[in-house]
């Protein structure tokens, strides 16, 4: 019985250290109002793009993602359904892939983004835009207006489940932001599974 406990105890931590964002694991960070400077990145598709290519004309969301995070893929379905709602309104979908490659493979990454998003994957080798960001999990969004400002960070909605979504943080600050308003909730906590830094965790697929 001891040893079923224990077993039990180190399956729980392990599920709770990839679930739960650390309180300081990334250097740096954006404040909301800060002006992001345009940057280059290679993407999945073997192009380099800058981000003021993929913007769209009322901005975009610069969103950290991975192939393997169990809660990415319970949102799979609301990010491209939001991305494709707020697309026809001038607002684009960028995503990031910060994690080592010995954690997620270019390979693996690249059939991932192909097979479920349908808007560019950049990859963040050594994740240098992550740190900048101080992003910590995946998924976490940054909406950036059309003067590429940081209006919005955090978590898309309330409920990583998907089935008790009370509040649509993202989708609230866009309609904000085209409707002239301030939006009233800029911050909120982001949860996921924590991004794998280089030199960090290993592959699991």
């Amino acid at each position: 019985m001891k040893l079923i406990g224990t077993a039990f105890f180190t399956i729980f931590a392990m599920l709770a250290f990839v679930l739960t964002p650390p309180v300081t694991s990334a250097k740096g960070g954006l404040e909301i109002g800060s002006k992001l400077e345009n940057f280059t990145m290679m993407g999945t598709d073997g192009k380099t793009h800058s981000f003021n290519d993929l913007k769209g004309k009322n901005g975009a969301v610069i969103i950290f993602l991975s192939a393997q995070c169990p809660v990415v893929k319970a949102y799979i379905q609301r990010i491209d359904e939001i991305a494709a709602e707020y697309k026809a309104k001038g607002i684009a979908f960028i995503g990031v892939n910060a994690n080592n490659r010995d954690a997620e493979s270019l390979e693996w990454v690249t059939s991932d983004a192909a097979e479920n998003f349908k808007f560019p994957m950049l990859i963040d080798e050594g994740n240098v835009l992550a740190d900048k960001f101080g992003a910590t999990v995946t998924p976490e969004a940054y909406y950036f207006d059309k003067n590429n400002v940081l209006k919005y960070h955090g978590a898309i909605d309330n409920d990583r489940s998907g089935k008790n979504i009370q509040e649509r943080f993202l989708k609230t600050a866009f309609d904000s932001e085209l409707a002239g308003k301030e939006i009233e909730k800029t911050k909120t906590a982001a949860f996921g599974c924590t991004i794998k830094r280089a030199g960090g965790g290993k592959a699991t697929k």
